[in-house]
Formats: structure tokens, sequence, C-alpha cells
């Protein structure tokens, strides 16, 4: 399986054409002009012309005749971004479409993994993905998800075992075996997981190591996987890093852990760290930017500039064992941003495997049918789904706190009233109620407990996306308007509701595995502004409401999370009685 990821080798012809234009004996195909060039290894801006011909750099520090010329003059070349982990679902628009949002933000190249349509549709999702990579302009690279579904304690809509994935293992733009969330069944050697393992030894295994340390994560990384990007801390990070592990800082919608972690990103350290994303989603993206908000805000922090640069991709290229990119320089895949300023990573231009991007190459693109326009299985609830009676002898009872920009939840506990509808929601306390309702037509559980954090005073918000087995998702201080905004996403196929007195006041559809929208990224960021605002109406206070809404459901991250089977401690990795 070990291999150089690469593009297509080119043939006699086309190599020797790269190498005539590269001595200046014939035009290139395109050249950058007067810009100055970054080298991401010393630090160096120089002021060049670039020369490339197919997808390839043939030519710097020098002058160059070219048949398209760009001028760079005032401007600064930086190689292309490489996000190393991300699920494009959580963009909440196709894959095809991601490209179209993402790629004008200088990010060449993205590892995903496609965890979330696999929870739903299994290798139907993943051939989805891999037949939308082979159309993209920027290079998807896919890493094959590992734990389908994550857990045993939630119902999801497919299971994936090593003979599912085996036959993806080969395609030309799999990676490897994706973030290895079950890190108990890795420390435990649980059959089903070792397999996986074995099988991809000689490849990539991405991480997914929350909080885990000392003896267990040395066992852990002992089945050879390389990557985190679960490090919430410095002193988290560092120990990953003392043991070899290359650390991913994430900066998502929801998990924002740059802030942290920017400490650990220095002169020694930067060939071992790149960046990620994670889950974000097109609001996001337009009001902050992707990966180039990451670095424009590291160096901001005082990070090193040539070091952060060289994080956001030649050390990404390295980790992945993406020998062809990373660097400006003669030999290496054409993928480069060109941006007004290093400091505040203003792109203006992107070249993307030698081609400029521009409108008409996204309008080129061959169209890819969507599936999963069935996923929706769930039958509608009635208010009294929501009931939750109170045990006997029970004063308190457990509940999920919830921080910002976080998907780590914390155990708390309240003593609620009870009523003739069973324990009701403390307002005054923050206290509201979750429940995770199965939609995939398998056993029409629900389960239910309460949430802190949300700051909801009145109606609902409701869910499709639940990571990680999606099922549907709802918080609320009233039942009525719970029962309302879960019974509308089942109308929709999937997607975000929000509830109030009675009627829905946003909504935003995902048929499209119930995860992602068939519209284009500027409707889906519109509609997202309509749903904030409907959420803050409510008086929620968390400034990303629904992808927190999804992590509530998401078993594999502590400390406390809801399943459709009931309330789960992460840390007992067991339901709480």
């Amino acid at each position: 399986m070990t291999r150089t990821l690469s593009t297509s080798a080119p043939g006699s012809e086309a190599l020797s054409a790269m190498i005539m234009a590269g001595r200046g004996l014939a035009p290139a195909d395109l050249v950058i002009r007067n810009v100055g060039l970054l080298d991401v290894i010393t630090g160096a801006v120089t002021q060049t012309d670039i020369a490339i011909v197919g997808d390839r750099i043939v030519g710097t520090h020098a002058r160059y005749e070219g048949r398209e010329e760009i001028d760079g003059t005032g401007r600064f070349a930086v190689p292309g971004f490489i996000d190393t982990h991300l699920h494009i679902e959580s963009s909440l628009v196709t894959p095809l479409e991601f490209d179209r949002c993402v790629l004008p933000h200088g990010v060449t190249t993205v590892l995903c993994d496609p965890h979330e349509i696999a929870n739903v549709l299994g290798a139907e999702g993943i051939r989805y993905f891999l037949d939308s990579a082979e159309r993209a302009i920027m290079d998807i690279r896919v890493n094959l998800s590992s734990c389908v579904p994550a857990t045993p304690f939630e119902t999801a809509g497919a299971r994936l075992e090593i003979e599912d994935l085996l036959p993806f293992r080969d395609h030309p733009k799999v990676v490897g075996l994706a973030e290895m969330m079950n890190f108990p069944g890795v420390l435990n050697a649980d059959p089903g997981i070792l397999a996986k393992l074995v099988a991809f030894q000689d490849g990539h295994i991405d991480g997914h190591a929350p909080l885990l340390r000392g003896q267990d994560l040395n066992g852990y990384l002992a089945a050879g996987i390389r990557t985190d990007h679960e490090a919430t801390s410095a002193a988290e990070a560092r120990e990953k890093l003392a043991k070899g592990m290359a650390i991913l800082i994430r900066e998502g919608s929801v998990s924002k852990d740059l802030e942290a972690l920017a400490e650990i990103l220095d002169e020694n350290t930067s060939s071992f760290v790149a960046l990620c994303t994670d889950d974000r989603n097109p609001l996001d993206i337009a009001e902050e930017g992707h990966l180039d908000s990451s670095i424009r805000r590291l160096i901001a922090m005082g990070r090193p500039l040539h070091h952060v640069y060289r994080a956001a991709s030649h050390s990404a290229a390295r980790i992945f064992g993406l020998r062809d990119r990373g660097l400006l320089a003669p030999g290496w895949r054409a993928d480069l941003a060109l941006v007004d300023s290093l400091q505040d990573c203003t792109v203006s231009n992107v070249i993307a495997a030698g081609r400029l991007v521009t409108s008409s190459l996204f309008e080129a693109r061959e169209a890819v049918a969507p599936v999963g326009l069935s996923s929706m299985k769930a039958s509608p609830v009635t208010a009294e789904a929501f009931v939750t009676e109170a045990r006997p002898g029970q004063n308190s009872v457990p509940v999920i706190g919830v921080k910002p920009g976080l998907i780590l939840t914390f155990r708390e506990e309240a003593t609620l009233a009870s009523g003739a509808s069973g324990l009701q929601p403390d307002l005054d306390a923050d206290v509201i109620k979750v429940a995770v309702i199965e939609r995939h037509g398998k056993n029409g559980n629900i389960g239910r407990s309460f949430v802190k954090g949300f700051g909801l005073k009145r109606g609902a918000i409701a869910s499709s996306v639940g990571h990680d087995s999606h099922n549907i998702t709802v918080v609320g201080a009233d039942d009525a308007d719970m029962a309302l905004a879960v019974n509308r996403l089942i109308q929709l196929g999937g997607g975000f509701a929000v509830a109030e007195d009675g009627r829905i006041t946003a909504e935003l559809a995902l048929p499209l595995a119930g995860l992602m929208s068939l519209e284009p990224f500027e409707q889906v960021s519109a509609d997202l502004h309509h749903l904030r605002d409907a959420a803050r109406a409510l008086g929620c206070v968390l400034p990303e409401p629904f992808l927190q809404v999804a992590f509530l459901a998401l078993p594999v991250i502590p400390h406390l999370k809801m399943t459709d089977r009931g309330l789960f401690d992460v840390d007992l990795f067991d339901f709480v009685s």
C-alpha cells in the first residue's frame, strides 16, 4: 500500500516540455511575474518569476516568458494551504460546493474523513465522496472512516468493517485510515479495531485521542497512529509531540483550540505541527475565512511567520505523505496562493495544480448526483415524547454542561421541579431539555435528559446533524416546540429548525443524507444567518448553537453526552444509571 501520493506522473513529452521551460528555452504555460516568493524553510522572501507547466512549477529565482502571465508586483506567493483533518459534511454543502467555497481562501488540498455520511449511508457515502473528489478542482483526499458506528452506545445508519473498507484502500484519492476515535477499543485490543489497524500498518493512520496521556497514550501510539487533532491544552500537545505524534491545531466553528495551542508552534516544532478545521460552516467561512483565518491569527499572536506558513503547507504535506507539494520550487506541484500581505494572509489569487482559480473553472466540472435523499426514516413525535420522569428518591439529576468553543462537555447536577409532565426545565438556572431521536428507521429510540449553557428562555432548536450517528438532536424549553422542530426536520429530510410559540421561525433543509444542502454555499450562509438570529431570539447565548447541538450526541468526546439510548458518561464509557 505504500506509495507516493501525487498527481499522475507526466509522460516523456510532458516531462521534456517541463525541462525545456525550466531552462528558459521554451515558454511556460503560466508565469507569475515579479512576485515575492516566501521560502517556508528559511523564511527568505525573493522577488522572482514563477514558471508553471501543466500542474508543476518548473522555474523560480529567474526571469521567464509564459503563454499566460499574472502580475505579482507587490504581492507574495506562498504554498497552497492543506487542511489536514475535516469533515466536509460539516460545511453543510456538497463536496463540489465546498470546493467552490474554500479554494479561493488558498486551501488547495484537504484531507477529509467522510465519517458523517458513512454513518448514515455506509459504503455508498464513501463512494459519493470519492466520485466528488475526482471532479473537484482542489485536491480532496480521503481517509477511510475507521469507526462506523463510532460506538455501540448509539444507533447509526450503517456499519463498516475492514471488509467494507478494503475495496477503497488503493483508490488514488485515498490516503489511509481516518481518525481512530475508539481509543478504548485500541487500548483493549478489540478484534475489529485490530483488523483495521493491521490492514493500514503500511499507510497513514489518523488519530483522535482527547485527553489521553501517560502509558495509555503510549499504548495508543504503539498501534502506529501518528496524528492528533483533539489536544485542547499546550501541556497535552507537548506530551504528544514528545512521543512522536504530530499535532494538528484545530480551529473550527465549535472546537476552537488555536488560542490554547498557539504557543506550541515555534522554530523547533513547526515541522511536526499542522492546521485543521475539523468542522466549519459556510457562515463562519464567509465571516472569518478558513485556514487563512488561522494563519493570520497565529501570526498576530506572535508565532514566527514562515513557521506558521510551513505548518499550513510543507509540514502538513510531509506528515501525511504528500511528497509532491508544500514548497514553491521547481519540480513541485503548482499549488499556491498569492497574498497581498503575509501578515494578514489576504488571498487575492489561487493556483491549483497549475490552474488559475476562476468561476469558469468551477463551472466546467462534471456534476455528481446526490445520494441519501430518503435517509430520514424517523416517525413524527408529539410533545409527550419529551416527558422525563423523576426516579424514586432522586433529589438531583445529572446535566450536560456546555461551554462555547468546546465540544468537550461537563457533568453538572441540578435539582428540578416535577410536575404533571415530569421533570421541568429550570430556565432561571439555564437548564433545559435535550433529546435524541433515532432517525434511521431501526428502533425508534428516544433518549432524554437536560443540558445547561444554551441560555434558552423559550422555544426549541433541532438538528439532524448529530455527530457521529446523526440522529435528530433537539434542545428546548417547551415540549410542544421541541416536537414541532423535530417534525419539521422529518418533513425536510433533515436539516436545522428553530421553533418558537408554536411556529417554525427559521430552517435549513439538508436533504443529502440529512447532512448537506443541495443549494449554493451563499444561500446556505444566508439561511444560517436567519437561524442564528432566530436562536438568539430564544435567548441563546452560544455563538454557534447548531453545531453545538450536533456535538451533544458525540459519545467519544468527554465527559457527558446524549444518545438515542440515553445519557452517556464518556469517562466511564457507560450509560448514566
